[in-house]
């Protein structure tokens, strides 16, 4: 029997040591925004010197809103990012086109919302639907019964509201891929704790070890 294994990422790190004490703790994966609107921006630059840090199989994600090719371009000129997460309104045919592995955040807050996954070919994140204008970062859980009978045949991502309160729930809905989370571990926008972190890395395996042995 293959051992269950939630795969973990952290994103809007803007501090290097944030993202070696998350790589020290087994996180799978740092994101790193690039949405000047968002609290939690970093410069590219500040990216890149921060991704130089990361130790082997860690995984750098670039999260683009709405973003002109150029631009997702431009940051991949220099950051080593291996995963693009797209969190607008972006296109299939955009997803497909881009030369690195791509995630696309869908919002949800009702049945038809899931329905627009169907229509791409890529990973997929499923986070809250925030107000108009506002693209994730919320800290609030969308209604996660609306899950029963999804199914995707790509990665399933979980965002949105995620905290050392809400693993258990949000993992007896399905066996997730990952867990994508951020302002459920954090002091303040982009600035993360070290010891929520851990707490929640430590519930997830708690969950993964209780499936297994289930």
């Amino acid at each position: 029997m293959m051992a269950i294994r939630t795969r973990i990422k952290v994103c809007g790190i803007t501090r290097l040591e944030d993202a070696l004490a998350a790589s020290a703790l087994g996180v799978d994966a740092i994101g790193f925004v690039f949405y000047k609107k968002s609290p939690r921006y970093i410069e590219p630059m500040k990216a890149a010197a921060i991704i130089r840090e990361l130790p082997p199989f860690v995984s750098a994600v670039g999260l683009f809103v709405n973003p002109e090719q150029a631009f997702i371009d431009e940051v991949l000129t220099c950051c080593p990012l291996g995963v693009i997460q797209l969190h607008g309104d972006e296109s299939p045919d955009f997803c497909q086109a881009q030369a690195r592995r791509v995630i696309k955040a869908i919002a949800v807050s009702s049945k038809e919302d899931l329905d627009r996954a169907k229509q791409y070919s890529c990973s997929i994140l499923l986070d809250t639907k925030a107000p108009k204008g506002v693209y994730g970062g919320t800290g609030h859980s969308f209604d996660w019964s609306l899950l029963q009978g999804f199914s995707h045949n790509q990665a399933l991502i979980l965002a949105g509201g995620l905290n050392i309160t809400n693993v258990r729930n949000a993992l007896s809905h399905r066996q997730w891929f990952a867990l994508d989370v951020s302002s459920g571990v954090e002091t303040a926008p982009g600035i993360k704790d070290c010891d929520k972190m851990r707490a929640f890395a430590t519930a997830v395996q708690a969950v993964d070890k209780g499936i297994e042995e289930a």
